[in-house]
Order: C-alpha cells, then sequence, then structure tokens
C-alpha cells in the first residue's frame, strides 16, 4: 500500500515536492501563522508536541553544548560548573556526567543505525528532543508512542519543508531575504542564519549548525562546546570503536560549507550578544570564528 501511495503522490504532485512522498497520506499538519507545525498526527495518532512559540526566548545563562569529536575523552567534565546541556546524535553517552535537558537528531541514518542510542533518548522524561517530522515518524515507527517518554520538538530545514516545494540554494536568497529574522553570509546566497526557527533552520552540512540556530532562539546567552573537532574524521568519535564507527561525509563539506557557515553564524550570533567558547583545543575551528578555550584552565 505505501509504494501505491508513493506512485499516487508522484503523479499529482511535482518533482519539487518529492521530499514528502513518504509521509502522505499518513501524516497530517497544521502550521501556526509563524510558520511552525503545532499540530502533527501520524497514521491518525495524535502526536504530543511541544509548542516552539512557548519556548521563544524563555532561557538565559549559560549552556553547555556536546558535540562528539574524540577530544570529549580528554576533557574532565566533573570540573565543569552546573549548567544544562544540549545534546547531538550519540552524545547521550555522557548522562551520567552532564545535565541533559535538550537533545537535537536531524540524521535519519543515526536513527536506523544507532536504535539503541535513540532508545535511551526516547526513555528520558526531562529532555526535550528535537526533530524533524521525519525523525517523529521513525521514531514511532521503530518503538511506538506510548514508549515515547521525551518531549518532542519538531523543526524543519527551511529548504524542505513539510508539504512544501523544496528550495534549491539558488533560491534561497530570494526565499528568505526579506525574512527580518534570516541574515545571510555577505558573500553567499546559500549559507543563512535565522534567529526565528519557526520559519525553518538552515543547513551546513553538521547538526550543530543547527544547534547553533535553536540555542539562539531560546534565549542562551553563554555557548560552551564540546566535541567540535572538525578534523580527524578517520578517527572514531568518543563513544564510538574502530569496529561499530558511522561512516561520515562531513570531511568533504568542511572547507566550502561547514567553516565559512560557522564563520557566518559567530558574526551573528555575536551581534545578538551570544558568547561561544570552543573547548576543543585541537579543534580545526580558528579562534578567529568560535574562542578557543582550554577547559582546565576555564574552569579550574
Amino acid at each position: 500500500m505505501r509504494t501505491l501511495f508513493k506512485q499516487i503522490y508522484r503523479y499529482t504532485h511535482a518533482r519539487s515536492f518529492r521530499h514528502n512522498e513518504n509521509l502522505w497520506p499518513y501524516v497530517k499538519i497544521n502550521r501556526a501563522t509563524s510558520g511552525e507545525i503545532v499540530e502533527l498526527r501520524y497514521k491518525q495518532q495524535q502526536i504530543p508536541i511541544v509548542q516552539l512559540s512557548d519556548m521563544k526566548g524563555n532561557f538565559s545563562g549559560d549552556i553547555l553544548l556536546t558535540a562528539t569529536g574524540p577530544s570529549v575523552k580528554n576533557l574532565c567534565l566533573e570540573k565543569f560548573p552546573s549548567m544544562p546541556a544540549m545534546g547531538v546524535n550519540g552524545a547521550y553517552f555522557l548522562r551520567d556526567r552532564v545535565d541533559f535537558k535538550f537533545y537535537i537528531i536531524v540524521d535519519m541514518g543515526f536513527i536506523d543505525q544507532k536504535p539503541e542510542i535513540l532508545s535511551n533518548i526516547i526513555d528520558d522524561p526531562q529532555l526535550i528532543l528535537f526533530t524533524t517530522v521525519y525523525g517523529v515518524v521513525k521514531i514511532v515507527e521503530k518503538f511506538g508512542l506510548k514508549r515515547v517518554k521525551c518531549q518532542l520538538a519538531v523543526i524543519e530545514d527551511a529548504a524542505f519543508k513539510i508539504y512544501q516545494p523544496k528550495i534549491t540554494n539558488d533560491k534561497l536568497w530570494s526565499m528568505y531575504s526579506n525574512n527580518n529574522n534570516v541574515f545571510f553570509a555577505a558573500d553567499r546566497k546559500d549559507i543563512a542564519f535565522t534567529y526565528d526557527i519557526r520559519s525553518g533552520i538552515f543547513d551546513a552540512g553538521t547538526v550543530v549548525y543547527w544547534a547553533l540556530q535553536i540555542l539562539t532562539f531560546l534565549g542562551f546567552k553563554q555557548l560552551y562546546i564540546i566535541g567540535l573537532d572538525m578534523n580527524n574524521f578517520h578517527q572514531p568519535r568518543f563513544y564510538e570503536t574502530t569496529e561499530n564507527k558511522l561512516p561520515t561525509n562531513l570531511e568533504v563539506k568542511v572547507s566550502h560549507l561547514v567553516m565559512p557557515s560557522f564563520h557566518h553564524a559567530s558574526q551573528i550570533m555575536k551581534a545578538k550578544k551570544i558568547a561561544v567558547k570552543n573547548l576543543s583545543v585541537t579543534s580545526a575551528i580558528s579562534n578567529e570564528i568560535f574562542d578557543k578555550v582550554d577547559s582546565n584552565e576555564l574552569f579550574k
């Protein structure tokens, strides 16, 4: 039946809507006037979701953003001051050492290949998990809605919104340049950063870029980032071994997309008076982008 629905969808929708073909007709949504999804149903099940508008600017102070580079192994997290944390992908292995309040997963391959990690994440009632509609669907399919104890917050790629046409890189500027909360890089019309994630989040090849936009929207003013190495891609992430390491294509995106995007993000966040400290002293990201600080010196 799913194959039949997919064929019907392809015959009745333009190619620019193709990214929705696995959702129709199972997913029903309603949007607020501000653009975000406020109601979500999947196969006639009402999915409880956190309202993004309720979280806008509702937080402040410090937060720890935990990426997954190998350098995390070298940190003495016990010396860090108490603060909430946002994790990405496999960072949940640190749950006994940091205070996860937020989580973000937008890589559907991670959900498919690491269900044991995802299982622990959705079991945590203290978490708000930011994920896409595709992520919600995969979670419900794998575990069942009753199993989900965390709160779900639905986010979208600004170029691939649900039941709206795909926006190609050459059209991003024309679609979003008039949005007062969206800021494009001075020399790139395909790199943008938003203060308001309700109208979509801009991708830059790494989930950390999504996280920066979410944390800005939430209102945090001091970000400490661990595991943001952006080098040694042949090495396992801090929670992996050589035998179970997932592949990555991030290395091919670093020079032309990731670094320019982070440079842009740093300027936009500074304008918002948000300070960022990169606690990976061996990170390939320069001090011109995010100030690199030795956590042993910072948290004496």
